[in-house]
């Protein structure tokens, strides 16, 4: 058997391949970081029919070593449909397992978005008739941040913006941002609606370099990117910079960064309550926002994180600073690596699909709130 991580968001060190039956192996850590959980390799020279073992040795030091409960592997033949596989965890490691239909498999924590994948959605964004490449930034080894906007038809538009994937392991945020751009192109009366009174930004991908080298939370100089809002610099986290310099140009009326949470088995979302500036029309606004979404039958409101206490919100974090600093409704919204306990599917869990879907649920509800979001 062989075991490669040398491609796009490849992460794995081997310890021991010997036995086939039961392949050792670690998570390489983040680059220039201490974090690590993100998987993804394939290997190579399985026996069809026969049931395929594998151990991630180090996975009880994780990062976040309570997110293995309750956590299925996926698997895929092909690097398209991916599958969840029998996955348990103990003080050993996490440890997986395949009855293999074909002679390779890849294995990763989540459903991968390949850069390839980045560039055709770019390609497809831009082929509509309202959409633009407004600037680009670039991250620290040389990849493309782009920035799109979607011009609506107001003649004082709202600004809406929506980033994704600022934490690379977090596929399933840039899963979103394909799900947000399959919308546009279908002209329906809610988007038509919507782009009657906004226009949107989007960054589909904020860390390419982190993504691409297998990392699970860092860029290239192992910072987390949402953990730099209140001071980013171009020497460590210019990914940051360069999107507060676009919204310094253009303003922000509404702004949603989207992300993955590793333990919570649950769609939910984080608001600005302990922001200085929280106000009650920002708090009408988030809890509008969290009721319309409850029809969509993917997102609930019962679990996520602690609630922060007034005043004492982290203003490093995006969604803080851009509704402390532009007085405006910001939420996180968070996707689980697991399935989603509201909704399972033993099959996927929470995927690619169903994260296309959850944009699809958010753009109707800007649509419906879009009157009021300045």
């Amino acid at each position: 058997m062989q075991i490669r991580s040398d491609f796009d968001s490849g992460n794995i060190q081997v310890v021991d391949a010997s036995n086939p039956q039961q392949v050792r192996l670690a998570i390489r850590k983040d680059f220039a970081s201490e974090h690590f959980q993100w998987f993804h390799f394939l290997a190579e020279g399985l026996l069809p029919g026969q049931r395929h073992g594998f151990s991630l040795i180090n996975a009880p030091q994780s990062s976040y070593k309570n997110a293995w409960s309750g956590y299925q592997a996926v698997a895929s033949y092909d690097g398209v449909d991916w599958f969840r596989v029998p996955t348990r965890y103990d003080e050993g490691g996490l440890h997986f397992e395949l009855l293999a239909e074909q002679a390779q498999a890849y294995f990763a924590y989540f459903e991968p978005y390949s850069r390839a994948r980045h560039a055709q959605l770019l390609v497809r964004a831009l082929a509509l008739p309202n959409v633009e490449l407004l600037a680009c930034g670039t991250s620290l080894q040389g990849r493309e941040l782009p920035l799109l906007h979607v011009r609506g038809t107001a003649q004082a538009p709202r600004k809406i913006w929506l980033i994704a994937q600022q934490h690379p392991g977090e596929h399933m945020a840039e899963w979103f941002m394909e799900g947000l751009i399959d919308r546009l192109h279908e002209q329906d009366d809610q988007l038509r609606g919507l782009l009657a009174q906004a226009d949107l930004y989007l960054v589909p991908h904020m860390n390419p370099d982190g993504a691409f080298l297998g990392n699970l939370r860092t860029n290239a100089a192992g910072q987390d990117l949402n953990r730099a809002w209140q001071a980013p610099s171009a020497g460590q986290s210019p990914e940051v910079l360069f999107v507060q310099q676009q919204m310094a140009a253009h303003g922000v009326d509404c702004f949603l960064d989207i992300h993955g949470d590793e333990e919570i088995p649950y769609v939910f979302t984080a608001g600005c309550e302990g922001n200085p500036g929280f106000t009650a029309r920002l708090d009408a606004l988030e809890q509008e926002f969290r009721e319309r979404l409850m029809a969509c039958g993917e997102f609930q409101v019962e679990h996520g994180y602690p609630r922060d206490e007034p005043g004492q919100a982290n203003l490093a974090l995006a969604c803080n600073w851009v509704g402390q600093t532009y007085d405006c409704l910001a939420y996180t919204v968070e996707m689980p690596f697991k399935d989603h306990d509201l909704t399972p599917d033993p099959r996927t869990g929470w995927n690619g699909a169903r994260s296309k879907n959850l944009a699809r649920a958010v753009f109707s509800v800007l649509a419906a709130m879009v009157d009021k979001l300045r």
